[in-house]
């Protein structure tokens, strides 16, 4: 058994990579606007209100509802799951430690800060789904849905979901700010504006699963 591993998808596994920084980033500049959660955050937030666990471990445990669900639909599961599980907390953490952006002072500032990084989480997103190399738990279940909804841009199959996650956090008694009308508003035109500039539909896209990388020699014995 040997790792079939080639070229192009080391470069594909760095263009993932440089969308989860820019991923990292843009929820490093959101986080200081103070702007409120954004609607997963929320739906973890409000189901950690209601229940012994922390909200850190709501977080993890939504994230594996969320990826059973995405197994349920017989989406693939390839690298790119790996990297948004490991990566996005590290690109956070890094981000918020060098704290290379000023403090946003004034509210019109902080609104237009937030506006922009979601334009940008809309890039970071189109970057991860063109890699071909899977995504993380909540991206998946976007295009997953997607397929099953090949009427409705995808932007608006992300806002769909997003309202759905927004009004369940809510009525758990979540924390609601301007940010998170933000979020619902625009995350969804944003990924369909960088879609429509590249002429990509992530429906179409072929993604490699972890299985994809394992080549089984001939004359490899399996006990």
């Amino acid at each position: 058994m040997k790792l079939n591993i080639e070229k192009n998808d080391l470069l594909q596994w760095i263009r993932y990579t440089a969308g989860l920084a820019i991923c990292g980033f843009v929820i490093y500049c959101l986080t200081k606007t103070e702007l409120g959660l954004a609607p997963w955050e929320i739906l973890s937030k409000g189901i950690s209100m209601h229940c012994p666990l922390s909200f850190g471990q709501v977080i993890i445990a939504v994230s594996v509802v969320v990826f059973i669900i995405d197994l349920l639909m017989k989406e693939v599961i390839g690298v790119g799951m790996i990297l948004d599980t490991i990566l996005v907390g590290v690109f956070v953490d890094l981000f918020t430690w060098l704290d290379l952006m000023p403090a946003f002072n004034g509210y019109i500032v902080k609104i237009c800060v937030y506006i922009a990084g979601l334009v940008f989480m809309g890039l970071a997103q189109y970057l991860c789904m063109s890699s071909g190399q899977g995504l993380g738990p909540r991206d998946t279940l976007i295009v997953g849905t997607g397929k099953r909804l090949r009427g409705i841009p995808i932007g608006a199959v992300q806002m769909g979901i997003l309202v759905m996650v927004f009004l369940g956090g809510w009525m758990l008694g979540g924390p609601v700010g301007p940010g998170t009308v933000l979020s619902v508003a625009l995350l969804g035109p944003a990924l369909q504006l960088w879609c429509g500039i590249f002429h990509f539909e992530p429906r179409d896209i072929s993604n490699k699963s972890l299985l994809d990388y394992i080549r089984i020699d001939k004359n490899d014995h399996l006990c």
